[in-house]
C-alpha cells in the first residue's frame, strides 16, 4: 500500500507568484512563522513540539536566511511528521487488534509500506485508510491514496 504526497508549487518565482495570489491565507501564514521565531526563538508544530532557531537574528545574511528557510518549513513538515507518527502508532495497533498478519514495514516521508498478507488486502486497505484519514482532525480532510504492486516502485504507479 502506497500514500502518495500532494506538492507545493516548484521554487520558478512565476508559480510561486500565481500560488500565493491564489491562495494568500498561505502567504501570510508564513510570514508569520518567521516572525513568531524571530520573537520566540523557536517554532512549534500543530502539536506542541519545538524547534529552536536562534539564527535568525544573525548579522550573517546567509546564516539568517538558511535559518529562516528552515523555520518557515519546520511547522508544517514537523506537523506532518507527527501526524504520520500518529497514524502509524494507530494502524499498527488496529492491525494487532484485527490478528492481521500483515506487517507495516517502511515509512518514507508520508508513505507507508506494507507487506500484505495473503487475503488480507482489503481489510487492510480499509484499515489503513480509515486510521490515516481520522487519526486527527483538521479543518480540511486528509485524503488517502492507495497503491498496490509487488514493490514500492510499481504501488507508486
Amino acid at each position: 500500500l502506497h500514500r502518495r504526497r500532494h506538492s507545493f508549487p516548484t521554487r520558478r518565482s512565476s508559480d510561486l507568484a500565481d500560488y500565493f495570489a491564489r491562495f494568500g491565507g498561505v502567504k501570510r501564514y508564513l510570514a508569520s512563522v518567521v516572525e513568531e521565531a524571530k520573537t520566540k526563538g523557536f517554532t512549534a508544530t500543530t502539536f506542541g513540539r519545538r524547534r529552536p532557531f536562534d539564527d535568525l537574528n544573525s548579522k550573517i545574511f546567509q546564516v539568517r536566511e538558511n535559518a529562516r528557510r528552515a523555520a518557515l518549513n519546520a511547522p508544517i513538515q514537523g506537523t506532518a511528521a507527527d501526524i504520520m507518527k500518529l497514524a502509524m502508532n494507530s494502524i499498527d495497533q488496529k492491525m494487532q487488534e484485527s490478528g492481521l498478519k500483515s506487517r507495516m514495514l517502511l515509512q518514507v516521508h508520508d508513505e507507508l509500506v506494507f507487506e500484505v498478507a495473503k487475503g488480507e488486502l482489503e481489510a487492510l486497505k480499509q484499515l489503513v485508510t480509515q486510521q490515516m484519514e481520522q487519526v486527527v482532525e483538521l479543518s480540511v480532510p486528509l485524503e488517502v491514496q492507495i497503491g498496490i504492486g509487488k514493490s514500492w516502485d510499481q504501488a507508486a504507479h
